[in-house]
């Protein structure tokens, strides 16, 4: 018998217990190290359709519509032993503007991101000036490219297929999605374009990608032009100049980054229109997509509810989070005092985040974004082993139990570490939590462990009684 947190565990499920948080840990370390394929075409091509061949599975949806998939979709798959990861992309039309042009944007962050490309074609219309364009920017593009001729229900198109070498990407692949024809040999050959390691895994070496977030005419283009030396994004005191995320390598501190320019936030994206609908989608994006947000305040304005719904993203999204009071050198005493009151009351959320005064015009301790950022992406990227953490658990539990519910005090039984990119806590409980104790254990999890600069997220499991007369090992 085990005593874990003052009550007692029987042997048997404190090692099966044991043994689903390794394997939770093993499958997020997995997720991590498999490489991206990401599947790319014109509109009504049949990629959801050629997704779901090669899932082996229906996940994508799929209709005779064009246009049904807008956004990345990920999907685990694996073949011969090997997984990786499939991104589902909407229609790419090069140059296309609002809806469609939001779409494109996505495929253009799939393929940016992934470690190999697959482009879809209709073998029975034929390479259009659509897929001539695509084909243009993938022969750029440093990652290998295949190119599947969808639509090969039989022998008869299997001229037109050969036509399809004129789009410079090698062999075209005769298949037929909605029959599964010579879907195993494209398999065999998306396995042996993937790298055995992904692009992303190389992170500790490659850029890490910063997201620069904040509210209208904040200073974001400034910021960023101040950081490469250079006019690298627009700036104008017009608010809400920057419509598209600009992406730029950075120097810092001896380091490259690669920071992103995006839309300041105006609305919900839910309530936004035209224009400015279509930016707060592609910063979303430019923020799932980073590792790190430096979320930009104008020191010399009371905080806004649009600073705290660009927190609020950032915090849902997991990434790690940078604060830059921008505009410093325009901030008196008086303002600095009022400033400390309102962080008290409106950063409530995120008393964890690392904070720097900047100024963006003068550049004004704008090297000092540097060492927060490495601080809250090791705190991002950190793991506390299963044995450390339940030994600090026990101690902390056994000083302040959980508040009694119902009648009953829950007790923890076992907690786990499950996953990192942002660190996420498991608690293994005989009853629920409330939402304080949840929060007490975060603060003391801090204190005791660090992990500045990102969000932890703390999940309960509650232990399913079992009914009355039930023996064990039945």
């Amino acid at each position: 018998m085990t005593e874990v947190d003052g009550t007692w565990a029987d042997e048997a499920e404190f090692a099966a217990l044991d043994a689903a948080v390794d394997e939770a840990a093993e499958l997020e370390d997995a997720q991590l190290s498999q490489p991206v394929l990401a599947v790319v075409g014109r509109p009504n091509v049949g990629k959801s359709t050629l997704v779901n061949r090669i899932l082996g599975r229906r996940e994508a949806v799929v209709q005779d519509v064009p246009g049904v998939t807008r956004d990345r979709v990920a999907y685990d798959a694996v073949w011969n032993g090997r997984r990786f990861t499939l991104v589902d992309t909407g229609g790419w039309e090069p140059g296309a503007s609002g809806l469609a042009g939001a779409v494109a944007a996505q495929a253009e962050l799939a393929m940016s991101t992934s470690d190999a490309v697959l482009l879809v074609v209709d073998a029975s219309v034929g390479a259009t000036a659509t897929d001539e364009a695509v084909a243009r920017v993938l022969r750029r593009s440093k990652r290998p490219v295949l190119l599947a001729a969808n639509k090969v229900d039989d022998d008869r198109l299997m001229g037109d297929v050969a036509s399809l070498w004129s789009l410079g990407l090698g062999e075209p692949l005769a298949v037929s999605a909605l029959h599964g024809r010579s879907s195993g040999d494209l398999l065999d050959a998306i396995v042996s374009a993937l790298p055995e390691a992904p692009r992303d895994g190389e992170r500790g070496t490659g850029p890490r990608r910063v997201a620069l977030v904040g509210k209208p005419n904040v200073g974001k283009s400034s910021l960023l032009n101040k950081l490469s030396g250079e006019q690298r994004a627009v700036v104008d005191s017009v608010a809400g100049t920057t419509v598209d995320p600009v992406d730029s390598l950075v120097e810092l501190d001896g380091q490259t980054w690669r920071f992103v320019d995006t839309a300041g936030l105006r609305k919900r994206v839910n309530t936004s229109t035209g224009t400015e609908y279509y930016a707060s989608l592609r910063t979303k994006s430019a923020i799932d997509a980073s590792e790190v947000a430096i979320v930009l305040l104008d020191a010399s304005e009371p905080l806004s509810e649009q600073d705290l719904r660009v927190l609020t993203m950032v915090v849902e999204a997991g990434r790690a989070c940078v604060l830059a009071f921008n505009k410093w050198d325009l901030v008196d005493e008086d303002r600095r005092h009022q400033l400390e009151k309102e962080l008290d009351r409106g950063l409530v959320r995120v008393p964890w985040a690392e904070r720097v005064n900047i100024s963006a015009l003068t550049g004004r301790s704008v090297r000092k974004l540097a060492p927060a950022l490495r601080t809250a992406l090791a705190s991002w990227d950190q793991r506390v082993p299963t044995g450390q953490l339940n030994g600090w658990l026990s101690e902390l539990v056994a000083a302040t139990p959980p508040p009694v519910r119902g009648g009953k005090q829950p007790k923890v039984l076992f907690a786990t570490q499950a996953a990192i990119r942002p660190p996420t806590l498991v608690l293994f409980t005989t009853g629920f939590l409330e939402a304080g104790y949840r929060r007490f254990i975060e603060r003391k999890f801090r204190e005791r462990f660090g992990f500045a600069g990102t969000p932890v997220r703390i999940n309960v499991r509650v232990r399913e009684k079992k009914p009355k007369g039930t023996k064990k090992g039945k």
